[in-house]
């Protein structure tokens, strides 16, 4: 039986989730096509790099969605390939995160971007603040590099829940390659599933369209949602999801304070000035001599 909420519309950052199978089966629909866009220009991020970053985006925005909206989530790909390691930051749909080598661009002989080489062989690590505590830790190695099967398997060893992740981007055919669409899915089933329900939902994964396909044709999260479920969910809620970074000039102070007197001393001498990036948005602080000698002062 459908049932369904108000639709908001935020076309390009926003996420669906919804149970199936007589509520035993949570699903979450995202569109990130705005994250990964936007991150894919501040970072100048060449299309293998920018298929895998925006892959962990999206899996990072869908998870901070299934915690308490001031749980904060970090994953970590570290992978050997050329990419090199993804970190991502998520609170309550607000992600953002970096890649340590932007400029890989890697195709396969399907004429796809070759994830698996480019990531390599490694682990994922999530670690999640829930405010115990410690934070919870899980890991879990890298079986393929494409990201979807690596979450896949990340729930299934690490948190030990039955999952089905599909993550997916477009291209655009200009030069620059630059991202035209972007989502995905996370599927999760729950205590008190029946075996038949589960065939069913299985059965249902292996001969829907490719997530690929469907971004490429514009389905919405919903739309995505109902080509999983064929149409049997019902809609608990639609939100937005952001890519803001929390960087400040006043935080990157109390990171230099962490410094040495000595240092920022060596700092001053020899610089007359520090210039700090944020990894997480590439944004630059420049920090005066002014600036240098007032952290010096508060040294004392």
């Amino acid at each position: 039986m459908l049932k369904y909420l108000s639709v908001i519309k935020m076309k390009d950052n926003y996420l669906v989730k919804a149970y199936c199978m007589h509520e035993t089966v949570r699903i979450y629909a995202a569109i990130t096509t705005g994250i990964v866009k936007h991150n894919q220009k501040i970072f100048n991020l060449y299309p293998t790099s920018c298929a895998a970053l925006g892959r962990t985006l999206t899996m990072g925005a869908i998870m901070s969605c299934t915690y308490k909206n001031d749980d904060t989530l970090n994953i970590y790909v570290k992978g050997d390939g050329p990419i090199g390691k993804i970190t991502i930051e998520a609170t309550n749909g607000n992600v953002r995160g970096y890649c340590e080598n932007p400029g890989v661009l890697l195709i396969g002989k399907d004429g796809k971007q070759d994830l698996s080489f480019g990531v390599g062989n490694g682990e994922i690590t999530v670690v999640k603040d829930l405010h115990l505590r410690q934070p919870f830790s899980g890991s879990s190695e890298i079986i393929s590099g494409e990201i979807a099967k690596d979450f896949t398997y990340y729930f299934t060893k690490s948190e030990q829940i039955p999952s089905a992740v599909g993550l997916s981007e477009v291209f655009d055919d200009d030069e620059a390659a630059t991202i035209k669409a972007a989502g995905g899915f996370l599927v999760q089933v729950m205590p008190g599933c029946k075996e038949e329900d589960l065939l069913k939902l299985e059965d249902r994964l292996s001969k829907m369209k490719p997530l690929s396909e469907m971004l490429k044709e514009g389905y919405t999260a919903l739309e995505i949602i109902n080509e999983i479920t064929d149409g049997d969910y019902i809609e608990l809620e639609e939100r937005e999801l952001t890519s803001n970074c929390k960087c400040s000039k006043e935080r990157f102070s109390r990171g230099l304070l962490t410094l040495k007197k000595s240092d920022l001393l060596e700092i001053l001498e020899q610089d007359h000035k520090a210039l700090i990036t944020c990894n997480f948005c590439n944004k630059q602080y420049t920090f005066t001599e002014d600036d240098l000698k007032e952290l010096i002062d508060a040294k004392n």
